[in-house]
């Protein structure tokens, strides 16, 4: 097992823990600069990460009754099919591409960090077959940005499902990690069979991340909410900055 590859799970599993997000987004630019792994094999790594996160965190929700069943079964299907074709998009994309439009996704992740209390809970819920059209729809979308990018979906997911839906927050983030793990297996095994998965690494960033999202899980009932989803917000929006103004590597001169 890779020791740099156990702490980067730690890192990214306590920081998802803390603020309630999946560790991808924190492992991956961990791996690119330390496990020096191209953005394509952090997306794919990543994938199976998220696999592992999705059914610990699934289960303690779960087990407290806050995961609507109905909700992800509707979510699954369409997340699967996407994830498929985003991974598949994700290997015809220039590795400068691909950082850039993670560098946008991780700007999204902060502002919804930031507008998180602000998120109003719906008094009218939709009903019927608009509750299932934006249901079947917001999986596309997740699946979608997580074979593209290696991340859970949850950032689009949860506040569609408490917007729209009327789903209230917990049970719409327990909704959230059921529904990413098909997704993410069918992601992570497209990327496989692309030859971008970084096997070696696997073990050591699951058990980090597993460990790592049950300290952080616990730490946070500990601290300041406001300052948790703060920082973080900071943390991510600098990162971001550093994936936007990613640009083609010159062509060696011949």
């Amino acid at each position: 097992m890779n020791p740099s590859s156990v702490w980067i799970g730690l890192v990214a599993g306590g920081f998802g823990g803390l603020v309630g997000l999946g560790g991808g987004i924190v492992a991956m630019p961990l791996m690119t600069a330390f496990l020096k792994l191209t953005q394509h094999k952090a997306v794919a790594t990543s994938l199976v990460m998220v696999v592992f996160t999705g059914l610990a965190g699934a289960l303690i929700y779960a087990t407290q009754g806050t995961v609507d069943w109905v909700a992800a079964i509707l979510i699954i299907p369409t997340a699967m099919f996407t994830a498929n074709v985003g991974a598949r998009f994700a290997h015809r994309l220039p590795e400068w591409k691909l950082k850039r439009v993670f560098g946008w996704y991780l700007a999204l992740v902060a502002l919804s960090l930031l507008l998180k209390p602000y998120i109003p809970h719906v008094q009218e819920p939709l009903e019927g077959w608009i509750r299932v059209l934006t249901l079947l729809l917001t999986g596309a979308v997740a699946g979608f940005a997580s074979g593209l990018l290696g991340v859970g979906g949850g950032t689009i997911t949860v506040p569609i499902m408490v917007l729209l839906v009327g789903l209230e927050q917990h049970t719409a983030q327990g909704t959230s990690l059921l529904a990413m793990i098909p997704s993410a297996l069918v992601g992570s095994y497209t990327h496989y069979r692309h030859g971008t998965l970084a096997q070696e690494y696997v073990p050591g960033l699951v058990a980090g991340i597993l460990l790592g999202a049950f300290a952080g899980g616990l730490v946070a009932n500990q601290l300041p909410e406001f300052w948790l989803r703060m920082v973080f917000a900071v943390v991510l929006i600098w990162t971001s900055t550093r994936y936007v103004g990613a640009k083609p590597q010159a062509k060696p001169l011949s």
